[in-house]
Parts: structure tokens; sequence; C-alpha cells
């Protein structure tokens, strides 16, 4: 157990380091009016990655701290951060939530229902990433930075958030199930939301 745990921890800053690499290195930033950007990026993919290998808490964590850290170092994301970890850290729990306590994908010996639920999984992460970023988004603009170009913006990060969303939803699930039988076989296969199990 206390193994487990020092594996988790581990693991999920392997997954801060890596969402923050796809997020910062392997996005394609779009300039917007006022000053502001949005940007097409896989870093969300690395955070459901992450809530489907160790839990909606541990990956969520990951993908948050990482892309946290990202929007810190640019100076034009560096006034979203607050943002980006609540959202980022939701994601992982909704996925986490779907795919381990409600799919039980960890005790799931049918290969379909893997599949099946590692993908509402993802979706549903995703989905909530979709509506609630350029939602929050927007207020945050308007609102708390009085940002005029906040009406302007909002098409272009819904669109943003919609490409990120398919895409990373596909990914995460591609690369999730190509390395699950490289996790189970170097022990890091973790049986979440079991009783043996405290993440």
């Amino acid at each position: 157990m206390k193994n487990q745990n020092v594996q988790k921890i581990a693991i999920t800053g392997l997954m801060a380091a890596l969402s923050y690499v796809v997020f910062t290195f392997l996005q394609i930033k779009i300039p917007l009016p006022g000053g502001d950007a949005t940007s097409i990026h896989l870093g969300n993919a690395v955070c459901v990655l992450g809530a489907l290998i160790l839990g909606g808490f541990y990956g969520g964590l990951g993908g948050a701290v990482g892309m946290t850290i990202g929007d810190l170092l640019d100076p034009v994301y560096i006034i979203y951060a607050p943002k980006t970890f609540f959202l980022k850290f939701c994601i992982g729990l909704i996925t986490g939530l779907i795919a381990h306590k409600i799919g039980k994908i960890t005790s799931e010996t049918d290969h379909s229902r893997v599949v099946l639920w590692t993908s509402f999984a993802a979706a549903g992460g995703l989905l909530f990433n979709v509506i609630f970023d350029p939602l929050i988004g927007y207020c945050y603009k308007r609102i708390i930075l009085g940002k005029p170009a906040a009406d302007v913006t909002l098409a272009w990060n819904i669109a943003s958030t919609s490409i990120n969303a398919v895409t990373s939803a596909i990914v995460s699930v591609l690369v999730y199930l190509a390395l699950l039988p490289a996790l189970k076989k170097a022990g890091l296969f973790f049986t979440i939301g079991q009783k043996k199990d405290a993440g």
C-alpha cells in the first residue's frame, strides 16, 4: 500500500512534467484581440491519461500542476493560472469518477467494456471542459479582469476548446489502451476504487 502511494506520487510528478511540456512546447498559439490568446494543444490529453492510470485525484492534480506552471511561465497566460488549475483538476476528477467509480476499468476483464468506459470517461471530463472553460474564461475576463474583448474572444475559445477536447479524447484513450499491457507487466497498474486502494 505504502509502495503504491509512492509510485502514484512519482507518476503524478511525471504527468505534471509531461502536461507542462505538451502544453508549452507542442501548442499552436492563436493571438486574439486585446493581447489575449488561445491555443490548440494536447495538455488535456495528459490530464485525462493521468486520471485513467492513477485515478481522478492524482491524474487531475498532475495535469493541473503541469498546465498551471505552463501558464505561470507564459506572459500571455499568467493571469489565467488559477482558472487553469481549477478546470484541469476537475477534468481529472470527472474522468476518474466515470472510469473508476462507475466503469471500474481496473477490475473489468472484458476489453470492449474497458474501451467503452475509458471513452465515456475521457468524453465526460473533456465535455466538462468544453462547457466550463469558455464560460469561466468569459466571466474571468469580463468581471475580474474587466477586459472588453471578452465577447470577441468567446467564440475563439469555444472553438479551440472543442478541438482540444476531441483530439485529447482520442489521443488519451488510444495511449491508455496501448500502455495497459506495459503498465500491468511493470506492476504500475493500480486497482483504483477498490478496498485495497486508498486513492
